[in-house]
């Protein structure tokens, strides 16, 4: 798993922030990026308890976005797929 804090785009339009007296529209917004690579049998398990967890119901909750990874390769040992996650 990998967390990053980035900035982004989304719906949410005209956000405006105040810096040292002046008011500015800030186009991108904090956001939080997770990246988790799973087996595929798990991910149907993985997305029901992510979503249940975050969710609020309200603008800003996210997306979840999944892609197959065609490989995986453990550079320490060779490791491949399954073996390597």
């Amino acid at each position: 798993m990998t967390i990053s804090e980035v900035r982004g785009h989304g719906r949410p339009k005209n956000h405006t922030e105040v810096y040292r007296g002046t008011e500015y529209r800030l186009d991108l917004l904090p956001k939080v990026k997770l990246e988790i690579v799973i087996p595929s049998a798990h991910v149907n398990q993985v997305v029901q308890t992510l979503t249940a967890a975050v969710r609020s119901r309200k603008i800003g909750d996210g997306r979840i976005f999944l892609s197959s990874l065609e490989d995986v390769v453990r550079i320490r040992n060779g490791e491949r797929e399954e073996t390597a996650i």
